[in-house]
Order: structure tokens, then sequence, then C-alpha cells
């Protein structure tokens, strides 16, 4: 071959090999994740990074997710950043859109629904997604992902909760739902905010206290501002987080990359976020520990009264979701059994 022959298919093959990587990344698509709670928090480096990771890894690079370091809207509004396509990609609370969209999803915000966020997650999941169909709630978005935190406790540093008489007066953050009607009918002013602003409001004496798992002491350095966590078994409430992709993103993506992003969400991601946050709550336990906060279990009567109201609350949900066509107490039910309530 001569000089001029090989220099020509030299640069043919320089050519060839330049218009596939064009092609290549003309074929990858980056997704934006707003994300609104610190780069540190559990939910961030814990579940969503790696479930950010694993689509990349899954979808051999042709489908990446980058979080932003500053959210795109508060907290309340990455619902609808998402639905409207502000964003890409979204997580949060149900409790934190204040609207009744989510009616079904308040299955995962009751009291004594379960002790660990991972097995409460995966049966959220099985339950909120399958029998009550979740996707049909999420108008505008592909839903990829459902969990729970752990049990809730009810923080304060007031005074220790010996009585149902004691909630009285206090003034408490909570993050709206359930959590919060439940404890207007002990007698507490509620305030919503988001959790990062609780720091500030309980540090000048706005707020007496504040309903959170127990990693949020040590997530959010709280425990120079509260004196006493009472814990009561299966949670005196929980919160229903979502993941979601806007619904045009999404059927843009490839059926093949749309197989393998689902086989790393659903169930595979309630299991990774519940695992995750399981080890949040044990590392901030221990951290709990090491201070003066007084940990300690709901007496008995207060448990029993805490049940009451939340056999009403429960009963109306019920009712709620059987003049929508889906059965409420079967789905209660087969919660409880799978997390051992």
């Amino acid at each position: 071959m001569s000089f001029l022959k090989a220099t020509k298919s030299f640069v043919s093959g320089i050519a060839i090999a330049s218009s596939l990587a064009i092609a290549g990344a003309a074929q990858a698509e980056e997704l934006v994740m707003s994300s609104w709670l610190p780069p540190q928090h559990p939910i961030v480096e814990g579940i969503m990074q790696p479930w950010a990771n694993s689509v990349a890894e899954v979808t051999e690079g042709r489908v990446t997710v980058r979080m932003l370091a500053k959210a795109l809207g508060p907290p309340t509004a990455h619902y609808d950043l998402a639905a409207d396509g502000v964003a890409d990609i979204t997580y949060g609370l149900h409790s934190f859109t204040q609207d009744d969209r989510f009616l079904r999803s308040r299955l995962g915000e009751f009291s004594f629904i379960g002790d660990t966020a991972e097995e409460t997650s995966v049966a959220y999941w099985n339950t909120y997604a399958g029998d009550l169909d979740a996707q049909s709630e999420h108008v505008g978005t592909k839903l990829l992902g459902l969990f729970v935190h752990g049990p809730g406790y009810f923080h304060n540093n007031q005074r220790q909760i010996e009585t149902i008489d004691d909630f009285a007066g206090l003034k408490v953050r909570t993050p709206g739902g359930y959590i919060a009607d439940l404890a207007a009918d002990l007698g507490i002013t509620t305030q919503f905010m988001g959790p990062g602003d609780v720091y500030e409001k309980l540090s000048t004496g706005v707020i007496d206290g504040v309903t959170f798992p127990i990693e949020a002491l040590k997530a959010f350095n709280l425990t120079d501002h509260i004196t006493h966590s009472m814990r009561i078994p299966g949670g005196i409430y929980n919160t229903s987080w979502f993941l979601v992709m806007n619904e045009g993103v999404w059927d843009g993506i490839s059926d093949e990359d749309k197989t393998a992003i689902e086989a790393v969400s659903g169930e595979t991601f309630a299991r990774l976020a519940g695992e995750r946050w399981d080890l949040a709550d044990t590392e901030g336990a221990a951290f709990v520990d090491t201070t003066d906060v007084v940990v300690y279990d709901a007496p008995a009567a207060v448990v029993d009264a805490i049940k009451d109201l939340a056999d009403g609350y429960e009963a109306d949900w019920v009712a709620e979701v059987e003049a929508t066509g889906f059965d409420g107490a079967a789905a209660l039910a087969a919660m409880r059994s799978a997390t051992g309530q």
C-alpha cells in the first residue's frame, strides 16, 4: 500500500470513529435532578446519588442524572417542578403538596405502620404502587420510586410526655398531612416549614419541638435545642416520599433504557432507600446517646390515646379511598402484615 493510500485509509478511520463518537454523544441524555436537601443528607448522598449512578450504569451511559447543587424551587414545589418540566427529575414528600391529588399516598403517613424504613418502604411500594395504582395519582410524571423514613419520634424541649395532656400548648413543626391533623387533636399548635428551617425556629424559641425520625437530630444539628425524644412502636407517624420523572422526558427514552431504569427503581429503589435510612437512624441514635437528650418509650396510656385518634383518621381515609373505587382497609392490612405490625 502506498503512503498516500495508507494516509487516506488512516484519515478515513479517524472520520468514521469520530462520527460514531458524535452519534453516541447525540444519543446520550443528561437528565437534571433538582435536590433541596443538604448534599450530606442521607437521602442525597445515600439514596439519590447511588440511584443516579445506577441509572448511568444500567443504561451504559446513554442516560445520566446530574444532581443540581441548588434546588430549582422550594421543597413544597418539587412535584410540580417535575410535572411542569422545570426539572427532569425530583423527589419530595407527598404531604408538601397542599391539595388532595395524592389521597391514596396517605397510606404511608399513618401511625404504627413499621419499625424499620426498609420493610415499610418495600411494603409501601408494593401496596400503593400495586393495588392502589399510585401511578394514576402522579399525573404528568413517571413514578419511579416510593419510600418512607424510619418510625417518627416526637421531640421537644419543654417536658417529657407522661400523659396525653402533656402535649397541650406545645408549638411543634410537622411536615403537614396526617401528623399535622393528629397533633392538632392532641392540643398542639402546629407549624409547617421545610426541614432546613427547623434549627433556626427551635433555637430562637419559635417552636418547642418537631416530629422527625431520630436521624434528623444529627442531620440537622438539633440536639442542643431538644431535651426529650419520645418513641412509639411503629412510629407516631411516617412520611410518604416520591421519586418522579417528567412524563415527556420519560417518553423520550428508548424502551431498552426504560426497562433498565425500571429495574433499579420501584421495589429495588424502595429497598435501597429504606436500608440507607435505617443506617442513618442507627447512626443518629448512637449520636443522640452521647448527648443530654432523654430518649424514652411512650407510656402505654399515651400510646392508647394516640391509637384511638389514629383509628378515626384511618376510618375516614378508608371511606374516602373506597369512594374512588379502591380498598383502603385491605391496603392498610397488607402494609401492616408485611411489616409485622
